[in-house]
């Protein structure tokens, strides 16, 4: 992004505006005076709960510390012109347009973000239509009883004659078949209500689990130090046994990554990375893996499971993770932020998570772009290791794992990628399963 390199200078210059001595603001945010040092010299990378909690202190709204009013205004008009490339819009006169007619390009720039959000919404619906087991069902319920009266009406309309019984017969049956359609479709909106609130939308054992684990930060401090899984679970209402099933599964393999390799280990390890060697996007796992004398998939399971504090203070954003077996089924969900993972259904063949099957135990390091409105550029590890102990003859059960990182656009153009093929607005991919409803060219 223009000006991220900056945010340290703007923080200086803040700070010194409000008269505030580096140690004052270092200890309200709750950093060392040094390391502040580092971030306004623009040494180290800031985002996140930092970034929110030093632009409060300051008095001043965090897109101020990290692009600039202005600055923000012109990507966002440089985005929407970049999602309708056959508007012909100006781009080159995007800051003349915000400097001038500032109204008019906030007003641009909400009604691009307003799409954007409609866009997502019919995307997810579709999403939901193809692959939710639920709602499919009760649509399907739904049409079978509208049928069902049809086929009872048309008969009455046309026999013109049909004995007394039979007629009565077949009013019974248009009336109790009207009342499991008002039925079914009062759980069809219910269904599609659920939909739009994604706290609600727990449709199957791994949704319960994926919201329990997403409302933990998929951190457990009592894991951490030590602690069983069962006394984390002991507190947690799940709604079916397999989900709890699932769930004891997840956070007992959270216990054996914690005591194989502790946060403190991590944090060290961190902190001792060479500036080159933690990257701009984020550390290299094989890097890590290598110091810790442990494996990749181990360091990325582990840099997920990050506690808050150290995740703003050692890492330049949050990552995701996403997890699968040899099936493609993904196991394990974290989103990182503008990388969507599908709920529903496979995800995009073309992600090196799957490129990671072909070549076990060899990592991939590969820069990606989401296709989509945001086109999103993200820098991806991804390894395919066993999940158990290798003996001679058995299955070592293949689990891929691929990291997510938030990347900067760079001169290279990256391979596209979509979250999966119903929605991707790709057209011409050749491993593409499905058509898509948002083709809008490759």
């Amino acid at each position: 992004m223009p000006g991220s390199g900056l945010i340290g200078s703007r923080i200086r210059e803040r700070r010194t505006m409000v008269a505030m001595r580096q140690a004052d603001l270092a200890r309200k945010v709750g950093i060392s005076a040094s390391y502040l040092n580092l971030i306004e010299h623009n040494r180290r990378r800031i985002g996140g709960k930092l970034l929110l909690d030093i632009a409060a202190v300051l008095g001043v709204e965090p897109v101020h510390l990290s692009e600039g009013a202005e600055a923000a205004l012109v990507a966002t008009l440089r985005e929407a012109s970049a999602a309708q490339p056959t508007a012909g819009a100006e781009v080159e006169t995007a800051d003349e347009f915000a400097g001038r007619f500032p109204g008019w390009a906030r007003l641009v720039a909400d009604q691009n973000a307003r799409i954007g959000r409609l866009e997502q919404a019919v995307e997810a619906l579709t999403d939901r239509l193809a692959h939710d087991p639920h709602l499919a069902a009760s649509l399907h319920e739904v049409l079978s009883t509208v049928t069902a009266i049809h086929s009872s009406a048309s008969i009455l309309v046309e026999t013109r004659e049909i004995e007394p019984e039979w007629r009565d017969r077949f009013h019974r049956n248009i009336h109790e078949d009207s009342a499991r359609l008002a039925e079914g479709a009062q759980r069809l909106v219910d269904e599609l209500d659920a939909g739009q609130r994604r706290e609600v939308t727990l449709n199957s054992p791994q949704d319960e689990v994926d919201a329990f684990l997403d409302a933990a930060g998929h951190s457990f401090p009592a894991l951490e130090a030590g602690g069983r899984p069962e006394e984390v679970l002991a507190e947690v209402d799940f709604g079916t046994t397999a989900a709890r099933a699932l769930a004891r599964d997840r956070v007992g393999r959270i216990a054996t990554d914690a005591a194989r390799l502790p946060l403190e280990r991590l944090a060290e390890a961190l902190d001792a990375l060479p500036e080159d060697a933690a990257g701009r996007e984020g550390p290299d796992p094989t890097v890590l893996a290598e110091h810790l004398g442990v494996s990749p998939g181990l360091v990325m399971r582990r840099l997920v499971a990050l506690p808050d504090d150290l995740q703003d203070r050692l890492l330049p954003a949050a990552p995701g993770l996403v997890i699968a077996d040899a099936s493609g089924t993904l196991l394990y969900r974290r989103e990182a932020a503008g990388f969507s993972l599908p709920r529903y259904g496979a995800a995009c063949p073309l992600w090196p998570l799957f490129a990671a099957f072909t070549r076990p135990m060899f990592p991939i390091r590969q820069r990606l772009r989401l296709a989509g409105r945001s086109e999103g550029t993200f820098l991806t590890h991804a390894v395919a290791e066993p999940d158990q102990a290798l003996r001679a003859d058995a299955d070592p059960g293949l689990r891929a794992h691929m990291l997510i990182w938030p990347a900067d656009h760079d001169e290279e153009e990256p391979p596209r990628v979509g979250v999966t093929c119903r929605i991707c607005p790709r057209e011409t991919c050749a491993s593409r399963r499905e058509p898509s409803i948002m083709a809008r060219g490759a």
